[in-house]
Parts: C-alpha cells; sequence; structure tokens
C-alpha cells in the first residue's frame, strides 16, 4: 500500500531508511523537538546526534502504514524492523508542521 505524505514527512523517513542524517537540517526547524523513548531532543544538532545514535544502536528501518490527522498533527503509523526486541512493532510518529518543516515529533507505540 502507498501513502501520500507531506513533503517534510517524506524526506524524514527516506533519510531514516538511507541511515541519512545530513537531510534532518532540510525537513527539521531549527528550534525542532524530537520525543522518544523518555527522551526529549531540541534543536537540529541534537536530532541529527539522535538519529545517528539510534541507527547504530537499533539498525532499524520503518514502512509508514497509515497517515491520518489528529488535533493539528499528522500521525504516521510506521512498521519499525531492526535489531530490538518485538521487532517488528508499528509506531505512531506524531509531527508537528509549520512553514514547511517538522516543528515537533513524537514517537510512541
Amino acid at each position: 500500500m502507498s501513502i501520500s505524505l507531506s513533503p517534510p514527512i517524506d524526506l524524514y523517513f527516506a533519510s531514516e531508511n538511507a541511515h541519512d542524517p545530513s537531510a534532518i537540517d532540510r525537513c527539521f526547524a531549527a528550534g525542532a523537538v524530537v520525543r522518544d523513548e523518555g527522551k526529549t531532543i531540541t534543536g537540529v544538532a541534537a536530532i541529527k546526534a539522535w538519529r545517528i545514535e539510534t541507527v547504530a544502536k537499533y539498525h532499524h528501518v520503518v514502512e509508514p502504514l497509515a497517515v491520518s490527522a489528529h488535533d493539528g498533527k499528522v500521525v504516521v503509523t510506521g512498521k519499525v524492523s531492526g535489531d530490538f526486541p518485538g521487532s517488528p512493532i508499528n509506531l505512531q510518529h506524531i509531527f508537528d508542521i509549520e512553514g514547511g518543516r517538522i516543528v515537533s515529533l513524537e514517537i510512541r507505540p
């Protein structure tokens, strides 16, 4: 199944699966915030470091399965496969987009 994602979200998942953190500054706003695994990561440099760390730890890929809108945010359900117990698992990626950039991302079960 193919789903349609907005450009910054599509770029986020493409760079995630290519394990390429160089695209982070093209899809995230300068002061963006990511919430994942109980951590809050703020700013493009910290988000790049988080991306590098998670790829090294989990060697994962994400397949977007569904997209919906909720409370003004874009919710993408993705099947995440990698080196972690319970793989694969479906996680929600909750994006807040402003000015064509991701300003917040929360990843949760």
